[in-house]
C-alpha cells in the first residue's frame, strides 16, 4: 500500500510539474504575442518591419515550447519509473540472495564490503574507485582465509573526505609465498531492508548495501 501510495504522489508531482511549466510556456507566448502586435501597430508606415523576421520569430519560439514540453513529459516519464522500481525492489525483502559485492554504497562516513581469500593472504591491496572509475583510495594489509568484512570510511589518499555514492573496489592479494590469490567479492545473505533515497533502490545485507542491479541469484541456499 506503501508503495502504491509513493508512486501515486511522484506521478502527482510530476503532473503538477508539466502543469505548471504549459503554464509559464501559455504566458510568455501571450505576452510575446502581445509585443508583436504593439510593434505592429506602432511601426513607421513609411519604413515597415520586416514581417519574414516576425514569421521566423514565431517559429523558433514555437520549436523552443515544443521542446520544452517534451522535457516535462520525459521528466514524468523517469519519475513514475522510478517509483515502479522502487515498489518492485520492496519484494526482495526476506529474500536471500546473491550479489556481486564489487560495487557498495558510501553513505554516513562508511561503504562496506564482503572478500573471501581462498587462503589466507599475507599482503591484499584494496584499491576503490569512484563511479567514473577514478581511484580514490587504496589500502594495505592482510586477510585471513574466509569470509570477512572491510569498511571504508570515505577517506580519499589526499585525505579528504569522499561524497556518498557508488564506490567499487578490486583487491590483489598473495600469500605467503608470493603466489597470487583470488579474493571473492560476493555478498551472499538476506534483505533485511532496501534504501530508497537515491537514483538506484540498495539492499541492505547483513552491513553490505548491495545495488538491485548487482543481484546475481535469488533463493540461493546459503552454505554453512
Amino acid at each position: 500500500m506503501a508503495s502504491g501510495i509513493t508512486g501515486a504522489a511522484s506521478a502527482a508531482n510530476a503532473k503538477g510539474t508539466t502543469k505548471t511549466s504549459q503554464q509559464e510556456l501559455a504566458g510568455n507566448f501571450t505576452q510575446f504575442l502581445t509585443l508583436l502586435t504593439t510593434q505592429l501597430k506602432n511601426q513607421n508606415p513609411l519604413d515597415p518591419m520586416d514581417t519574414n523576421q516576425f514569421t521566423q520569430q514565431l517559429v523558433q519560439y514555437a520549436g523552443v515550447e515544443q521542446q520544452l514540453k517534451s522535457n516535462d513529459r520525459l521528466d514524468a516519464i523517469l519519475t513514475n519509473a522510478k517509483s515502479s522500481s522502487a515498489a518492485s525492489a520492496t519484494g526482495f525483502i526476506g529474500q536471500t540472495i546473491t550479489a556481486d559485492g564489487r560495487t557498495t554504497t558510501l553513505k554516513d562516513g562508511a561503504a562496506q564490503w564482503t572478500l573471501t581469500p581462498q587462503r589466507a593472504a599475507k599482503q591484499a591491496t584494496m584499491t576503490i574507485s569512484d563511479a567514473k572509475g577514478n581511484v580514490v583510495a587504496t589500502q594495505t594489509k592482510a586477510l585471513a582465509e574466509g569470509a570477512q568484512s572491510f569498511t571504508w570510511d570515505g577517506r580519499s589518499s589526499s585525505g579528504f573526505t569522499s561524497a556518498n555514492g557508488t564506490y567499487s573496489i578490486k583487491v590483489d592479494a598473495v600469500d605467503v609465498t608470493g603466489t597470487k590469490i583470488v579474493v571473492d567479492t560476493k555478498v551472499k545473505g538476506t534483505v533485511s531492508s532496501i534504501d530508497l533515497s537515491g537514483s538506484e533502490p540498495v539492499l541492505l545485507v547483513g552491513k553490505s548495501k548491495v545495488p538491485v542491479s548487482a543481484v546475481q541469484d535469488i533463493g540461493a541456499k546459503l552454505s554453512t
